[in-house]
């Protein structure tokens, strides 16, 4: 896959950032706020345009993921077990409820109305946000998974639920009693994220060996003919390949191609239909922890934060970039047809 490589510029860096590592960031899909959970304990709200904190939650441990109910409120998946509902406007925050492991994905269905977590514990929980707090007032229901679950994504009524052990489960959150799907990963090293295409028919999958797969829920021959993985986020040094984790995927709202981010510290664009690189961004400090576009997708929000992939050893200061991003970096380039004989 061929890349064009831009000029050096990282984007805007955010002031006040985490001062440990970050372990998700998110945009709202009603303004360029963003949400940021980290492992200092805290989830902190940024106006991402004004480049201006908003709001900060200190939490019992280290906050795993979070992400947006609405504009004035949003939801954390925490270290100490704990799923809670943050206020905005008023500066503070309730617990929905408890898993028995840390909390390591969380997830708002505008659909269903529900919040979905997906913990170490080997369970995925959904919880009614609009009961009173409290754990039985809330909880909806318990869903055994066959591993500890290590990433989520939704797309309309479709949840996707990869774990250890590369076990992937689809369900239908209108019937959550058995998935409506049970998969291995096409890929055979552990899972570090996974990501739904925003049309609705497949998923991307990305691994801590460099590479990506792509995937759709059809399960006609013919869908299933159409799936493929690609190596990326990888260096050839003195004849031998370095090969960094996958850690984030985020995809364009508007134009469907995704953006990849790895322990290389390298974000790059592909276009997943026509199988291209688009673009690469110039190197951030350090490994690249999360990513996510604006709403119209005119951002692109980037978490440069050592993920220890190697260990406790001196890094650069856990850091959020904020790039506007320019239609040739995520459009889809027209194919190429050759002119027909005279």
């Amino acid at each position: 896959m061929t890349a064009v490589i831009p000029p050096p510029f990282s984007g805007r860096e955010l002031s006040n950032p985490p001062t440990d590592g970050i372990s998700n960031l998110r945009f709202s899909n009603h303004s360029d706020h963003l949400l940021v959970s980290s492992w200092d304990k805290t989830v902190r709200l940024y106006d991402a345009s004004a480049n201006a904190l908003r709001g900060e939650f200190m939490h019992g441990g280290a906050v795993l993921d979070c992400c947006f109910h609405d504009d004035s409120s949003g939801f954390s998946a925490g270290g100490d077990n704990t799923v809670r509902r943050l206020v905005f406007n008023h500066g503070k925050e309730d617990i929905l409820g408890r898993h028995d492991a840390p909390v390591r994905c969380i997830e708002y269905s505008y659909a269903a109305g529900q919040v979905i977590t997906g913990s170490w514990d080997k369970t995925l929980k959904c919880w009614d946000p609009r009961g009173a707090s409290g754990q039985e007032r809330t909880l909806v229901g318990t869903y055994p998974q066959p591993e500890r679950v290590y990433s989520l994504s939704l797309v309309g009524n479709r949840l996707v639920v990869a774990t250890a052990g590369r076990h992937v489960n689809v369900y239908d959150l209108r019937n959550m009693s058995l998935p409506e799907q049970r998969r291995e990963s096409s890929l055979k090293y552990q899972t570090r994220c996974v990501r739904c295409y925003p049309n609705g028919t497949g998923y991307a999958l990305s691994s801590v060996e460099g590479r990506v797969a792509m995937e759709f829920f059809d399960p006609s021959e013919a869908s299933q003919a159409k799936k493929y993985a690609f190596k990326c986020h990888r260096k050839s040094e003195a004849g031998r390949d370095i090969v960094y984790p996958v850690n984030a995927i985020a995809f364009h709202p508007v134009y469907g191609t995704f953006a990849t981010g790895g322990c290389d510290g390298f974000v790059n664009v592909w276009d997943g239909n026509n199988k291209k690189r688009l673009y690469q961004y110039s190197k951030y400090p350090s490994s690249i922890a999360a990513l996510s576009f604006s709403r119209d997708g005119r951002l692109l929000a980037v978490a440069s934060s050592y993920t220890y992939e190697e260990g406790d050893k001196p890094h650069e200061p856990d850091a959020i970039f904020v790039r506007s991003v320019n239609e040739i970096e995520v459009k889809p380039k027209p194919k190429a047809y050759p002119n027909p004989p005279a």
